[in-house]
């Protein structure tokens, strides 16, 4: 049995940073409500009997108040879902209630705030979340995935065990984090339990994370049977709650919102092999041993990019 952690971020952008408090509800209401955003992925996921964890980024709620941050909240709790911390200090330069001494200029990674920014940051997101009715909040994930090794220490100083910020195809391999080999599955560092994002290598041998925007079924389904092959101790997918919808975030994506209905089924017909986990009362395991990366064969890659190439035509 292989542990499959379905992670979406949950983000709402307003197409820039001018004059934000106008475009915000419009923002929300796509990102959220719109015919295949956030909503929409949680009825399908209650509907195939499916867990997934919903990485929300709080610090918008400085800026445009804890309301809209509660109606997420509530949602996703309302469809059985669980609810983790996602981080964008994006918004640390446009909160109406200043979180650290230094709020600008704007900073988009959270390894560019020093150990004590950090704790703080990540621990007004923590609030924010827990008073909006998340719960216990003990996962993490950076915005963009722009971690450090500082960042695992602002995470146990506030009692958040398990991280998922690790990308070794982009901030990973200089986060100081497993510094002389790529993380591929799960580890322990500074009293945090890091979970890696799914790496692979495609068919033209070009590293890859596993997203749900990013990979075909093909790819998806393959790369999980081989991870459950090679006995590892999780699968680390990524989506957002956007990812069905369109570049402009006002309709479906079709061949997304096809491959997200060919997931579900996958995923409810082969609960045998693979379980849909989250980070609530998990028994962490850290390997021995970082496994091989994973490959995936040229053709599964061809077909991906044909899959691509409508979607940016149609789009």
């Amino acid at each position: 049995m292989l542990n499959v952690f379905f992670t979406v971020d949950v983000e709402i952008w307003c197409n820039g940073w001018h004059d934000i408090d106008k475009r915000f509800p419009a923002a929300f209401h796509d990102y959220v409500y719109g015919e295949a955003a956030l909503r929409y992925k949680l009825q399908q996921f209650q509907e195939h009997g499916l867990y997934g964890v919903f990485f929300v980024e709080p610090l918008f709620a400085t800026r445009f108040g804890t309301g809209p941050l509660e109606e997420i909240v509530g949602l996703i709790r309302e469809h059985g879902q669980e609810v983790q911390q996602h981080l964008h200090t994006e918004w640390v330069a446009e909160s109406h209630t200043p979180l650290i001494a230094q709020a600008k200029p704007r900073r988009p990674y959270l390894r560019q705030f020093s150990l004590e920014e950090q704790t703080t940051l990540i621990g007004a997101g923590k609030r924010l979340l827990e008073e909006a009715g998340g719960g216990v909040i003990n996962a993490f994930r950076a915005g963009s995935f722009g971690f450090n090794r500082t960042t695992l220490s602002a995470l146990a100083a506030n009692g958040i065990a398990f991280d998922s910020s690790y990308n070794s195809t982009m901030f990973g391999p200089d986060s100081g984090v497993s510094p002389q080999e790529p993380l591929l599955d799960v580890t322990l560092c500074d009293g945090v339990f890091e979970y890696p994002m799914t790496v692979f290598n495609d068919g033209t041998g070009k590293p890859r994370h596993v997203q749900l925007g990013a990979c075909s079924n093909f790819e998806l389904e393959g790369l999980m049977w081989q991870a459950l092959e090679q006995g590892r101790q999780s699968f680390m997918m990524l989506s957002h709650n956007f990812e069905l919808l369109n570049a402009a975030r006002k309709r479906p994506d079709p061949i997304m919102v096809k491959r997200f209905a060919r997931f579900c089924r996958f995923m409810a017909d082969q609960r045998a092999h693979f379980a849909l986990r989250g980070f609530h009362d998990l028994a962490a395991q850290p390997v021995t041993a970082q496994p091989a990366m994973l490959n995936s064969p040229v053709w599964k890659t061809a077909h991906r990019l044909a899959q691509q190439a409508l979607r940016r035509r149609y789009g």
